[in-house]
């Protein structure tokens, strides 16, 4: 049984063989029917020049989604402070508090969003990577443009995304909520934790420490079926263990014929041990045993398979078998 909220991660994953545009359209049967189930929350994740996801804009896919939805909260998980202004960040997220009250999220990371570094230049107008400072520097103004300089009532709620010790510190030097990214580090999720907690200084956004986190979901009737869903980010992991950039979105078929090496396929496998695959039964239980772990308040599922259908199936699997507030 899962005693704590459930949201979602959309990623939007451009399958082999389709169109980002196909990806973009999929992306709001996806809030409504998340919206329809009760999900928490669904945050739209910021990447650029990928081969395997949707260069699609957290702000913008909000907007649409906020307008197409009721209930669930919506927002960036996360919109990259490097690659903006504080102050446009600011503006748009606080316009659209203003217009769908309370159901506004801002999640906000450090990472480039790609792995061409052309790219990365060319999103920060030429400037090379930037500094802790330059960072921790970059949120401070964009909270403080929220609150002096936008003011149009009710705010967004802001989050720091986390990966490590370095942005927990700041999510509690900062006193904000923190997601942590469990899908991505999950050797670092424990410590990280326990930093953040420690060091954790109220702030007028959060009053004691507060923690999401997000887990790689991938829910079937059987173990088999969840196992060929699996196939295709499997692929794509196998590939950043090689030390390659992404590589495109294969298909279930595809990546049952892809050529894993002994050292990938230890490496896939020492990483979905901590992620939650399965039937509902042993879905339910890695996530009731990750939210014990973690003590988070709240989860948030990931869930990169090819198709729209089995994905929205999983994220019904999971709601349908877990008793959440």
């Amino acid at each position: 049984m899962i005693d704590v909220p459930l949201s979602a991660l959309e990623v939007a994953m451009v399958q082999a063989g389709t169109r980002a545009v196909d990806t973009l359209r999929d992306t709001t049967a996806f809030a409504q029917r998340l919206d329809a189930l009760g999900y928490r929350r669904l945050w739209y994740a910021e990447h650029h020049h990928s081969p395997a996801i949707g260069a699609f804009p957290p702000v913008v896919l909000t907007a649409h989604a906020a307008a197409s939805t009721s209930a669930i909260r919506l927002g960036s998980g996360g919109v990259l402070a490097p690659n903006h202004a504080p102050i446009m960040l600011a503006e748009q997220f606080g316009t659209l508090a203003a217009l769908h009250p309370d159901r506004i999220d801002l999640g906000i990371g450090r990472g480039p969003g790609t792995f061409d570094e052309a790219t990365a230049r060319a999103l920060r107008h030429g400037a090379g990577p930037t500094t802790e400072d330059g960072y921790r520097d970059d949120v401070a103004a964009t909270l403080r443009f929220l609150v002096e300089e936008v003011a149009l009532g009710t705010l967004p709620e802001p989050w720091l995304l986390a990966s490590s010790d370095a942005g927990a510190a700041l999510a509690a030097r900062l006193g904000l909520p923190m997601a942590f990214a469990h899908h991505i580090r999950p050797d670092n999720t424990l410590a990280a934790l326990d930093h953040y907690r420690a060091r954790f200084s109220p702030s007028p956004w959060c009053e004691s420490p507060r923690v999401l986190v997000c887990v790689e979901t991938i829910c079937a009737e059987t173990e088999d079926e969840a196992k060929w869903l699996a196939g295709p980010m499997n692929v794509v992991k196998a590939g950043l263990l090689k030390g390659h950039s992404e590589t495109p979105f294969p298909s279930p078929e595809e990546a049952s014929a892809h050529p894993f090496t002994a050292e990938e396929r230890a490496g896939v496998a020492a990483f979905g041990a901590h992620q939650a695959y399965g039937t509902p039964e042993t879905v339910l239980r890695r996530l009731a045993e990750v939210a014990k772990a973690t003590g988070a308040e709240e989860l948030m599922l990931v869930t990169p398979v090819y198709s729209l259908a089995a994905r929205l199936r999983s994220y019904e699997l999971v709601k349908q078998h877990a008793a959440t507030p």
